[in-house]
């Protein structure tokens, strides 16, 4: 579509102004409102989606003209994954608005937006609201929601492949479906820049017809750039770690990229490495250039200040989290470094996309791997970006415990007719399999508890008026409802207070009130609670010092400690796509490209294969040697840490029945350690053990059985759906349950169903989020199918070059400052020097 005629005079006087002229896919989002229908549009960064997102509904009123009487109805729902690209672009919308001269309000509704200005909104809505997935649920769950949304025009889903392919993506689709009930007209508008699975995005726009076979696609566009972008690996002069993930080894020359650019954004994967990423560029940088540090979990406060000045241009770098990769334009951003393997080939795309964000400039991105297998990652993340590669996962069914948290919301708003939601929840796309037994079991889990709950009125929420309609059954948990809505279940938090000076005296008492101080932001309940008065760690940038607990607050004061702790956050691990791990396997496997690689990681493979072996691309390669009087087995599935982890226990538990008295695994995204007392090449050899046999697939049926029947992280999986579905209500009016009385709520009702009823619709949902979450038990049986007959084992008398940096991860413990990079510094050398056969230590 190339019809700039598609626009007003005043719109095309405007892109005239500015020296830009409608891009084609532009001008398609118009041309299909124009038509009546929904459309997804699929463009590089810097290519004017957002704007092209919002055109149809400028157009729409703008030709309206000035409405005299407040609006009652929102005409324009915009929905962002990310409060923070709500804002951003809240506030890039206001320049085309304000230079037009368009009676148009536009307001934004987050979880940090006042209460005040949320009862406001409900009452003088904007033209145009922009706001998250957890906000629309709370509207929709309000008494007044179908009048508010009767006139809904246009639903603009941005970065919506960060939406769709989640839990809050599941609940966002219930919540789409309910809203072209209320407005059966309204045009639904998906803006993406990395997409896999196009056309499974295009049918998560519009409602699916009663047969999943067929399905229902809004259309599509699909835009185009020449442009490649510019990325480099970062050729240090310094060695290569052999594992971990601090990249200390790159600092000095991070912060020299910094001094030669204009504003740079230093990504990290997590808020732990963040912190400690931050500090070590603060304390080296002599020059004082302005660095300042965002993630999820500082106050909001602080982190509005640093999006000013970003905005501003008042910044060098800033170190942030995924807070910052998904669609914001902050300032003048001309390089993007990311610390660490991205994970993934559409995860890079997207952070890069931050630097030069116009659709004619490549971006430019620097990558920094952490240790040697990570630079074999950068590499095919590189070549991957290159070639416009995506590995975006592909959208799964919705989660059952999701729907039964949308069903109560909807009970709170009105009172529903069961066959009636039936229809209505199996239009969303990803509920189109839904059958009509779950959704009956779903209907009397939320009304009952189950057959295993209903003797308890607590677990009973919905209650039948007389025409056989469901409703909430009364107004508590309507409140509770409201209070626990959403799909982000993190561990306990508790605010970190800031004081001036120290409340404990000498001798360890209490000498003023615990109260006031700047909250600094949130730290997770279980670190704190393992700390002691006078323990020191890193947060929101500053080194400080554990005074004391009180209530739901952590009271801190600062300190010039030389080894503080680092606060931890369970969950936020990026997994290895399964595309990069594939690249990886093969550049593993082809010498040739090894002259692609630092010349420190290309002698590390050469003297690999010298040593013991290369496996093919296809093949899993199996190394048994001794050590220290345990024998180990290390294999190389590349298919990440979640995966690695949960295989490690499956294998154990075969081990102990073969009687190789197996002692401990441990796991990292590229390879699965295992060590005990029996000599396992020594049994191979005897075909005592089959390696084919130990990686069978039928290790995922009774094993598997076994080993979820007494594991804890079933058992934490199952508290994540408890919380989410509204069993277990984590906050109250004013006060919100610890961690431990959570833990202990949901592993007691664990128990209790999977004695009196394992078919429970709370355990289908926990095996579901095993298979493809915490357990990663999908990406196992993947693994299995794919090694089947190819497995490759190398018997050694001692460690190889390759099981080096797996090895370095047994044991370890969090040691800070110079003492860890001693102790590395010591286990890489006499590792190394046995894996070459000789008793130096010279570095290769």
């Amino acid at each position: 579509m190339d019809n700039p005629e598609l626009l007003p005079p005043g719109f095309r006087r405007w892109f005239s102004k500015r020296g830009w002229t409608p891009h084609p896919h532009q001008l398609f989002l118009v041309d299909e409102a124009n038509k009546g229908n929904s459309g997804l549009l699929i463009a590089p960064t810097g290519g004017g989606k957002t704007l092209a997102g919002f055109l149809p509904s400028l157009l729409e009123l703008s030709s309206e003209g000035k409405n005299q009487n407040a609006r009652r109805h929102i005409h324009t729902l915009y929905i962002s994954p990310l409060k923070a690209l709500a804002v951003d672009v809240a506030r890039n919308l206001e320049q085309p608005i304000s230079d037009m001269n368009l009676s148009i309000r536009t307001e934004t509704r987050t979880g940090d937006t006042p209460p005040r200005k949320r009862l406001r909104q409900k009452q003088v809505p904007p033209d145009i609201l922009l706001t998250t997935p957890e906000q629309v649920a709370l509207l929709l769950a309000d008494k007044a929601a179908r009048q508010y949304f009767s006139e809904l025009k246009y639903i603009i889903l941005d970065e919506l492949h960060a939406l769709a392919q989640s839990k809050r993506g599941d609940l966002l689709s219930l919540g789409l479906a309910r809203l072209r009930n209320y407005a059966p007209d309204v045009k639904l508008i998906g803006l993406s820049a990395t997409i896999a699975w196009p056309f499974e995005l295009g049918a998560y726009l519009v409602p699916q017809g009663e047969n999943p076979d067929r399905t229902a696609i809004s259309p599509v566009q699909i835009a185009t750039t020449d442009v490649q972008p510019d990325i480099q690996i970062l050729k240090s002069g310094e060695r290569l770690p052999w594992s971990g993930h601090s990249a200390r080894y790159a600092y000095l020359e991070i912060l020299e990229h910094i001094r030669k650019h204009r504003m740079v954004l230093v990504f990290v994967n997590t808020r732990s490495q963040a912190e400690l990423v931050f500090h070590q560029l603060w304390h080296m940088n002599e020059d004082n250039l302005p660095i300042a540090l965002h993630h999820g979990s500082l106050d909001v406060q602080k982190r509005r200040r640093i999006e000013r000045a970003m905005t501003d241009g008042l910044l060098r770098a800033i170190v942030c989290t995924s807070t910052l990769d998904l669609g914001i334009d902050w300032g003048d951003v001309d390089l993007v470094i990311n610390v660490g393997a991205p994970k993934g080939a559409s995860r890079l795309t997207q952070r890069i996309g931050r630097a030069n964000h116009r659709i004619d400039e490549p971006s430019k991105a620097v990558l920094v791997p952490a240790n040697r297998f990570e630079v074999l990652e950068c590499q095919a993340a590189r070549e991957a970006a290159a070639a416009g590669a995506q590995d975006t996962p592909r959208i799964r069914d919705g989660a059952l415990d999701v729907l039964a948290q949308h069903v109560l919301g909807m009970a709170c708003a009105e009172p529903f007719d069961k066959q009636q939601f039936f229809r209505e929840v199996k239009s969303a796309y990803p509920y189109r399999n839904l059958s009509k037994q779950q959704f009956d079991q779903i209907i009397d889990f939320v009304a009952t508890g189950g057959y295993a709950l209903r003797s308890y009125d607590k677990f009973a929420k919905l209650r039948q008026n007389k025409e056989g309609q469901y409703r909430a059954a009364n107004a508590r948990i309507e409140r509770q409802y409201r209070l626990n809505v959403g799909t982000i279940v993190e561990a306990p938090m508790m605010k970190i207070r800031l004081l001036r000076r120290s409340p404990v005296s000498k001798s360890g008492q209490v000498t003023v009130p615990l109260q006031g101080g700047a909250v600094l932001g949130e730290v997770e309940e279980w670190f704190l609670e393992q700390m002691v008065p006078g323990d020191t760690f890193l947060f929101a940038g500053e080194i400080l010092k554990f005074e004391a607990i009180r209530e739901n607050f952590a009271y801190v004061t600062r300190s010039r400690s030389a080894e503080p702790k680092v606060p931890s956050y369970q969950g936020g691990k990026f997994p290895l796509s399964t595309y990069l791990a594939a690249r990886v396997r093969h550049m593993l496997a082809t010498p040739a490209e090894w002259r692609r690689l630092p010349p420190s990681v290309a002698s590390w493979l050469r003297i690999q294969k010298q040593k013991s072996v290369i496996p093919s691309a296809h093949e899993m390669l199996v190394e048994t040697f001794p050590k220290a009087k345990k024998h180990y087995l290390v294999c190389y599935p590349f298919e990440g840490r979640l995966a690695h982890q949960s295989l490690g226990m499956l294998l154990t538990r075969r081990l102990e029945r073969l009687h190789a008295y197996p002692m401990g695994f441990v796991a990292n995204d590229y390879a699965l350690a295992i060590w005990g007392l029996k000599d396992l090449s020594l049994m191979i050899e005897r075909s005592d053990l089959d390696l084919g046999a130990l990686f069978d697939e039928d290790m995922l049926g009774d094993d598997l059985d076994a080993w979820l029947a007494e594991s804890s992280l079933m058992k934490r999986t199952f508290r994540t759906c408890a919380v989410i579905s509204g069993l277990i209500e984590r906050k109250y009016p004013g006060q919100e349950k610890s961690g431990r009385q959570i833990t202990f709520s949901t592993d007691l009702i664990y128990d209790v169903l999977r004695t009196h009823q394992p078919d429970h619709i709370l355990l289908q949902a926990s095996w579901a989020d095993a298979y493809g979450g915490l357990l990663d038990l999908g990406r196992v049986s993947q693994f299995l199918a794919r090694i089947k007959g190819s497995i490759r084992h190398q018997p050694l008398e001692r460690i190889s070059p390759l099981a080096v940096p797996i090895m370095l991860e047994i044991g370890r413990e969090p040691i800070y400052g110079a003492a860890n990079e001693q102790l590395m510094k010591e286990m890489a050398a006499g590792y190394f020097a046995e894996a070459e056969g000789r008793d130096g230590t010279r570095p290769i």
